[in-house]
């Protein structure tokens, strides 16, 4: 099997020109004079399906197209955001993403803004290419060699988030990702374990919201409140678990 590696290779980045990010608990900038977040609404789309995905493969960073299923959700993911007005489409660097963006984009007349290193996917090292069926039996601590550790996927999405808001201060953002990315993004912004986030279907949508700082609105189309919900009850019960088990 031929796996596709990305480097440093997409020419459409764009790239602030400061150092600053804010934090997304307290809403402070971590100075340097830099400028301040305005109110910006970003809908966080997962791309539509590959081949990967269908035949149940570790993703991860590498650079698998959508197929023409995904093709298809992309176009269907437009219709139900014609309903507000959106300004600019942005997204990850990689093909499945970038694609599903130029799809939803020309559906709904926008313009195509930077492709994002930040909202790239986890890269899972090793582990991609494997079925995930067999992930526990290769990998039962899932320590892939080559791996992006999880502390550090959500801190990364986040940086992401203050980027866009940065380029595009006061719109309203349309960015296609990736399922994990975007789970331990909106993790990291409610204070919640990311293991316990639903999974995102293939272009589901998820809105995020910089007031004061950043909150999570929805989570693929539901309000946040109910999946927040159902998240904290697995973290307890989990938790509880735990307790028994030591």
């Amino acid at each position: 099997m031929v796996r596709t590696r990305l480097r440093d290779r997409h020419g459409c980045r764009i790239r602030a020109q400061h150092g600053d990010f804010l934090s997304a608990r307290t809403g402070r900038w971590v100075v340097r004079g830099s400028p301040r977040l305005e109110r910006v609404l970003l809908a966080l789309i997962r791309h539509g399906q590959t081949d990967w995905n269908l035949a149940g493969r570790m993703q991860g960073r590498t650079d698998i197209p959508l197929n023409d299923t995904g093709r298809a959700q992309a176009l269907a993911a437009a219709a139900p955001l014609a309903a507000e007005p959106w300004d600019v489409v942005v997204s990850s660097p990689l093909d499945r993403a970038r694609e599903t963006a130029l799809i939803i984009a020309g559906e709904l007349d926008l313009p195509v803004g930077g492709a994002y290193d930040e909202l790239i996917e986890q890269d899972f090292g090793e582990a991609e290419g494997t079925l995930v069926s067999e992930l526990d039996v290769r990998w039962p601590l899932r320590d892939f060699a080559g791996m992006e550790p999880d502390a550090e996927v959500g801190p990364r999405g986040i940086r992401g988030l203050d980027r866009i808001a940065v380029d595009h201060p006061g719109a309203r953002v349309l960015a296609v990702a990736h399922g994990t990315l975007i789970r331990f993004t909106l993790a990291g912004i409610s204070g919640h374990d990311a293991r316990h986030y639903p999974r995102l279907d293939n272009a589901s949508s998820s809105f995020v919201r910089f007031d004061d700082a950043w909150g999570v609105v929805t989570i693929g189309g539901a309000p946040a409140d109910e999946v927040f919900g159902v998240v904290e009850a697995a973290m307890a019960d989990a938790d509880a678990r735990l307790g028994v088990a030591s």
